[in-house]
């Protein structure tokens, strides 16, 4: 879940306050750090992605480092990306504000930019996705389709904001129903993750929402041997199931990185902590199983309309 960029703050810009636009010529490369690998099929890929769009788009050199998990990796990783000409450097997790915080003053032309995080700085920015709304959206689905009235959270961390919202959407639409919660304590520790399900299930639990990137693909694929039901997570996982993911709560993080680049060659991507939504077109859900019945369907899509044109989930009224 971590990627990073790295883009040239013009002097004139620091100096004089000026809102300063970059040319393509200006962005040398394109860099980004990884903490795990781009080939998870979730957030990781997600980021590479978004990276080959640069690419394409602005006809740049991109680099991407995987396994960059700690300061010293970061270090060593940036000399190595500024050396090869890099000036944006895209940090693919919240994991990024800590380490870019500690070394960005040591690189005034580089501009990095993490995913959230609260920490910014001159050269640093913040994207983050408002994860309530499409926890609370897939919460309803899950809701709405358990039979055993025990639905599942498996997050990687407790401070995931789609874990309220996956709670109210649950409590929204079927108030009698019981919301496990349980915490991996990291994106990719499959193993524990797999302990936590498998208890969960023995307790009759029968609609699961594996909210960690890492962990979340083996994790459907048991839920569909075993004939429950999950929703999707970071990206539309329909595939990973016949009919056993009931949508996916998807962010678009390729959009956000091209949402960056764009203000980054415009010169309006502050140093700031920034936040992107449904509204935005960062956030959608995912495909819906056949087995989901249509009336639930519209239901849903009814919710997502209204908040995108509202702000206002139903809970907000």
């Amino acid at each position: 879940m971590k990627k990073t960029i790295v883009l040239n703050l013009l002097a004139i810009m620091l100096l004089t306050g000026c809102n300063v636009g970059f040319s393509e010529g200006e962005v040398r490369s394109v860099g980004m750090l990884v903490e795990t690998t781009i080939h998870d099929q979730a957030w990781g890929q997600k980021g590479y992605k978004g990276l080959l769009k640069i690419k394409e788009e602005y006809d740049v050199d991109v680099y991407f480092k995987e396994g960059i998990k700690n300061q010293s990796d970061v270090n060593k990783a940036v000399d190595e990306l500024v050396n090869k000409g890099v000036n944006v450097i895209f940090g693919h997790s919240s994991i990024y504000g800590e380490y870019f915080k500690s070394i960005h003053e040591d690189f005034p032309e580089v501009h990095f930019v993490y995913f959230n995080g609260g920490y910014s700085a001159e050269n640093v920015t913040s994207l983050n996705f408002s994860a309530d709304a499409m926890g609370f959206f897939g919460g309803v689905v899950a809701g709405s389709m358990t039979k055993s009235n025990q639905v599942g959270l498996i997050a990687a961390h407790e401070w995931q904001p789609e874990v309220e919202g996956f709670y109210e959407g649950v409590k929204y639409i079927n108030p009698e129903a019981k919301v496990n919660f349980s915490f991996v304590g990291g994106w990719d520790d499959t193993e524990r993750a797999m302990k936590l399900y498998d208890r969960m299930a023995k307790q009759g639990t029968d609609v699961f929402y594996p909210a960690g990137d890492g962990f979340n693909p083996p994790m459907i694929q048991q839920i569909q041997n075993d004939g429950h039901y999950a929703i999707g997570y970071v990206s539309d996982q329909s595939s990973l199931g016949k009919g056993t993911v009931l949508t996916s709560t998807v962010q678009h993080v390729e959009k956000l990185y091209k949402i960056a680049m764009e203000r980054l060659m415009k010169g309006n991507l502050p140093g700031e902590v920034l936040t992107f939504d449904f509204q935005d077109g960062a956030i959608s859900m995912g495909k819906f199983s056949p087995n989901v019945p249509e009336e639930v369907k519209d239901q849903v899509n009814n919710m997502v309309d209204n908040y995108v044109e509202t702000g206002e989930l139903p809970t907000e009224k």
